[in-house]
């Protein structure tokens, strides 16, 4: 099902999500907390894969539980977090005391944090169980913008790869939200599922495609110029599916990894999309990740106590874009 599979154990912390760099191909970091987020502390780490398998090259804590990371994308050292008690954190892993700034406006759980990959703007997006979505620009105190529309909690806000100035959103509230920062407002709206979405991405290589997974145990991928119904709608998880991501190296092909603790991938323009599934976790599965410089490497963490770094045998045979 995958080559050999590195894994790296971290003890008492629950994994929540897992992000490769933009700029070492083999260093990863995983936002995670104690006591599976409910109470206790979090911890960033900051992991590389080598010929020896995973190594530990620092890590953070924080007072609350950390759900989410995103690196800088212009620089190399400085990585951003999510907590529970509603706050981000701006840390920069070459220094031993690591953090470099709190941005304390979220009213709740900030679940939800992603670094703009436009060159140029530092720009950092946040969603939160407060039901809003907030912009930052880290050289300044304060968020840009405040986003309100969504009528239940954020759980994932994701900028748009080949869009500048748009990201888009996934809530409690069954819709998915695309959003023109300029303007502050939700340019589409689309009631994606009839239960809470946990989990949003963008296709990488066509700016109208979008993928939501949910509680309800599907898959739906979309096509923002008409919203009407999915493109696909993609059925094989159990439970929840708590985080989906496309593939930088095929059209599509996506992942996710679910609450039925397995991982699965699939090319949503197969008749039978379900590639493969993947069963090595033995507890909710939470964080995913595409290896961007390493052609079908994937890296993911769960609440037992792991993080994995394999690549699946069924994307080997794909043909790359490269």
């Amino acid at each position: 099902l995958a080559s050999s599979t590195a894994v790296f154990r971290h003890p008492a912390r629950h994994g929540y999500a897992v992000e490769n760099s933009p700029f070492f191909p083999n260093r990863l970091a995983c936002a995670s907390s104690q006591y599976y987020g409910i109470a206790g502390c979090g911890t960033v780490l900051v992991l590389e894969e080598g010929e020896n398998g995973i190594s530990h090259i620092v890590s953070f804590n924080w007072k609350d539980g950390l759900y989410d990371v995103t690196w800088s994308e212009n620089n190399e050292h400085v990585l951003v977090t999510g907590s529970g008690d509603g706050s981000l954190q701006v840390w920069d892993t070459a220094r031993s005391q690591g953090l470099l700034q709190v941005l304390n406006e979220h009213k709740q759980e900030v679940y939800s944090v992603d670094w703009s990959l436009t060159r140029g703007e530092a720009l950092v997006v946040s969603g939160s169980w407060d039901h809003a979505a907030k912009v930052w620009d880290l050289e300044r105190p304060h968020s840009l913008n405040t986003f309100h529309g969504h009528q239940g909690v954020i759980y994932s806000t994701i900028w748009s790869p080949l869009i500048p100035g748009c990201f888009a959103s996934a809530s409690g509230d069954g819709t998915l939200r695309v959003w023109d920062v300029k303007a502050g407002v939700s340019r589409v709206v689309i009631g994606a599922h009839a239960m809470e979405i946990l989990s949003c991405d963008w296709c990488k290589y066509n700016e109208n495609v979008l993928v939501t997974g949910a509680v309800d145990c599907s898959l739906r991928v979309w096509d923002l110029r008409n919203v009407r119904q999915p493109i696909a709608e993609l059925l094989g998880h159990t439970y929840a599916i708590r985080r989906v991501k496309f593939s930088p190296h095929h059209h599509t092909v996506l992942a996710s990894v679910s609450y039925d603790f397995t991982v699965r991938f699939w090319d949503f323009q197969r008749a039978a999309p379900l590639l493969d599934t993947l069963e090595h976790h033995t507890e909710f599965v939470c964080g995913l990740d595409f290896n961007m410089h390493i052609p079908n490497q994937v890296m993911d963490c769960a609440w037992d106590e792991t993080v994995k770094i394999y690549t699946p045998s069924c994307l080997s045979s794909l043909p790359c874009i490269t």
